[in-house]
Formats: C-alpha cells, structure tokens, sequence
C-alpha cells in the first residue's frame, strides 16, 4: 500500500474542502444549497463506497476501520435534510437553536477528523512495522 499516495490525495480533499468552506462564507443561501447538495452526493458516494469495502472486509475477518468509515458517512447523509428543514422555519429563535445545533455538529466532525488523522498515522506506523517485520523474518529464513 502506498500510504504516501494516500496521504496527498487527504491532503488535496483537505484542501478543497477549506476552499468550499471559505467560497461558502460569502454566499447567499441558493449557491449554498448547491453546494451542499454536490457535496451531499460526494458523500453518499463516499458512504457506499465505504460499506462495500466494509462488507467485503467483514466477509473476510472484518476491520474495524472500514466499518468506522461507513458509519461516519451514513452519519453526515442526513445533511441536506436539515437544511430543507431550515428553509421551512420562519421562527428566528428555533432558527438561531439549530445554527448553534449545526456549528456544535461541525465542531465534533472536525474533532473527529483530527482523531481519526492520529489514527490513521498509527495505523499507518502499524503496517509499515507489520511489513518490516514480516520482511526481516523472510530474509532469516532464506
């Protein structure tokens, strides 16, 4: 597995990700509700993609990560559902609670982001040591 692949290609999602964010911030709520719905079929791409992997992993002993994956992108499917909600409420207070409700979700998506960064890195350190010792003991038994 190339990790090194993988890490640019987070580190390019990374990237247009604070890029929509920041594009998001200037505009009204119609190009908004664009860009939620593309980024809400990259997700339920991302979601599918990810519970097949997990079937196929479980099928074979199972991996906690895969199954990780796929229950934090069924999670976020729900997005563009709020805000259909949104749109329909005319209360300020209740639309003010949910505003607070949505950045409180944003916050621990991102905490949850950085955990599973650490965790990919220890993953990440744990296969390449599973491979260097693998590898070792192959050169012993020639």
């Amino acid at each position: 597995m190339d990790f090194t692949q993988r890490l640019s290609m987070l580190a390019q999602r990374l990237a247009s990700t604070k890029a929509e964010v920041q594009a998001a911030t200037t505009e009204s709520r119609e190009p908004l509700r664009e860009r939620i719905d593309r980024t809400q079929s990259e997700i339920e791409r991302s979601a599918m993609e990810a519970q097949q992997r997990a079937d196929e992993v479980r099928a074979g002993g199972g991996s906690v990560w895969a199954q990780m994956r796929a229950d934090a992108a069924a999670k976020r499917a729900n997005v563009k559902a709020k805000f259909d909600e949104r749109t329909r409420q005319m209360d300020a207070q209740a639309a003010a609670a949910d505003a607070g409700w949505a950045e409180s979700g944003a916050e621990d998506a991102l905490d949850y982001a950085e955990w599973a960064a650490y965790n990919a890195e220890l993953a990440m350190l744990d296969a390449i040591d599973a491979r260097a010792y693998a590898d070792e003991l192959a050169r012993t038994v020639r």
